[in-house]
């Protein structure tokens, strides 16, 4: 498995709080995600893998995911919040905590929360960068239930959701639409919570300019050190390899996504001599490379997981990298990798 340099997480201690309270042993949540006992106590990082086997281990435990996310989502004292999360709760308005909770999320884990104002609604998509695995259910619900317990708790009044897709089922369904106060639906390639736009006007009576005036400056440092730490190249490659399928990624989405402004992305990939289209480039290259050496997919296909409109695109681009099509050039390696022993087997290396 291949681990990137920015896929490390700290277990925030609402999770072992979250146990606690449901009066589950941490040490059996631990076991059951196959993970050493240690991390109870250390300080230490953990992959996002790591942290979904702690979280799917977590979901099996509990006897309904979906009344035990209600449960953590609402039985907590904001004083107990890290101050990434605590400064939302102190935003202006609902619209400027969510926009707060996206950006500092990421100080927290490689989680991208994704907003979308238009029309009369706001959809929040929520996807994790570093791991191709489904998210826990109740990983799942405990961020979308946070989401409007923010608004409920910085408003001070009732609010419901318009509607909400979740990507897996988890337990009482009902429970969960009397929660979010809107239709549940299950089975969509990611989650969703659509908000009615109008609420996101709503003044928050938690709004502190002072705590705000202190926090934003330390949070943001926080979080161009945490990505200067490591390569901007590296990461942005990643990012462009898990959305390549869905179209050619857009400089702005892939900025958005790592809290920065394209000025910046752009400033930080010229320090360490590349581009973002030279990325794009570099990645397609490497992931067409990786997809024709598995014959299972046929050229239409890898075509289509570039990012690629039609074959033809891919086969002008495949040439200017490798001066071949890439029929032949599959062809030539897949060859170069089966082998016939003197008993007349073919072994395929």
């Amino acid at each position: 498995m291949q681990i990137h340099s920015v896929d490390r997480i700290k277990i925030p201690k609402g999770f072992w709080l979250g146990l606690h309270y449901l009066n589950i042993a941490p040490s059996d949540v631990v076991r059951k995600a196959g993970l050493p006992l240690t991390i109870v106590n250390d300080q230490t990082f953990i992959t996002t893998d790591q942290y979904f086997a702690l979280w799917q281990a977590f979901s099996d435990i509990v006897e309904d995911p979906a009344e035990s996310t209600i449960k953590l989502s609402t039985n907590f004292e904001n004083a107990q919040l890290p101050p990434s999360v605590m400064a939302p709760y102190h935003a202006r308005d609902y619209r400027d905590a969510l926009n707060r909770m996206a950006r500092y999320k990421q100080l927290c884990a490689p989680e991208r929360i994704l907003i979308v104002e238009e029309g009369e609604l706001c959809t929040i998509e929520l996807s994790w960068l570093f791991s191709e695995r489904p998210e826990p259910p109740m990983l799942i619900g405990v961020s979308l239930a946070s989401l409007v317990e923010l608004g409920r708790r910085g408003s001070g009044k009732p609010l419901n959701a318009h509607a909400v897709v979740l990507s897996r089922p988890m337990g009482n369904v009902q429970a969960l639409e009397a929660f979010f106060g809107c239709s549940v639906r299950v089975g969509s390639e990611r989650s969703r919570l659509i908000l009615r736009r109008s609420d996101l006007d709503r003044p928050f009576i938690s709004y502190n300019e002072e705590l705000l005036e202190i926090l934003t400056p330390v949070l943001d440092r926080s979080l161009e050190q945490k990505f200067s730490s490591s390569s901007i190249t590296e990461t942005v490659k990643w990012i462009l390899k898990q959305n390549l399928a869905s179209g050619r990624p857009d400089m702005r989405v892939i900025a958005s996504e790592l809290g920065m402004s394209e000025r910046t992305l752009q400033r930080r990939l010229t320090d360490e001599g590349t581009s973002f289209k030279q990325l794009l480039t570099d990645t397609r290259r490497e992931s067409a490379l990786e997809y024709l050496a598995d014959p299972k997919l046929d050229l239409k296909e890898v075509a289509f997981l570039l990012g690629y409109e039609d074959q033809n695109s891919f086969f002008r681009a495949f040439r200017q990298w490798e001066g071949d099509t890439p029929s032949h050039w599959r062809a030539e390696h897949l060859d170069a990798n089966v082998t016939t022993d003197g008993t007349g087997i073919t072994t395929i290396h």
